[in-house]
């Protein structure tokens, strides 16, 4: 009877929190254009060091991640398209330092999110390169185009 008693409140209670980290970031604010361009310029440094050989030091790994959750907290609030250049950018960082699960992540949030933009066709081939299946998608002009025949 204790234990059920017991994984009843922790049920609730794990619940509980779940809703309310939902519900902040429903509440949450939009990034400003400053905070874009912060995290932009982050990002340009850090590609200046990967592609210059240079090793990234502990606080370019913290800033990294720090850009990475602050897009990922944006994207929970409301997908913005100025968001689409910093996650193909991040993307690129971390292919270049072979951390492919990132690498994905942020390519496949392209194709999810913005599969409009002149990005896509770039995050799609990037996942092909790293070996990931990426499913084709169709040309809404030619597909108009045979239907007005």
């Amino acid at each position: 009877m204790k234990k059920a008693l017991l994984i009843i409140i922790l049920g609730i209670f794990v619940i509980t929190a779940f809703c309310l980290d939902a519900s902040a970031a429903k509440k949450g604010k939009k990034v400003s254009a400053e905070e874009i361009q912060t995290m932009s310029d982050t990002i340009d440094n850090l590609t200046k060091k990967v592609y210059g050989n240079a090793l990234l030091s502990p606080d370019d790994n913290r800033n990294l991640i720090d850009v990475k959750i602050k897009l990922d907290n944006q994207m929970l609030v409301s997908p913005d398209i100025v968001l689409a250049p910093l996650y193909y950018k991040a993307g690129c960082i971390y292919r270049l330092r072979e951390m492919n699960s990132e690498s994905i992540e942020c390519f496949q949030t392209i194709l999810e999110n913005f599969s409009d933009t002149a990005l896509a066709p770039k995050a799609r081939a990037n996942l092909k390169a790293m070996g990931v299946e990426v499913a084709e998608v169709e040309d809404k002009t030619e597909e108009g185009e045979e239907e007005e025949e």
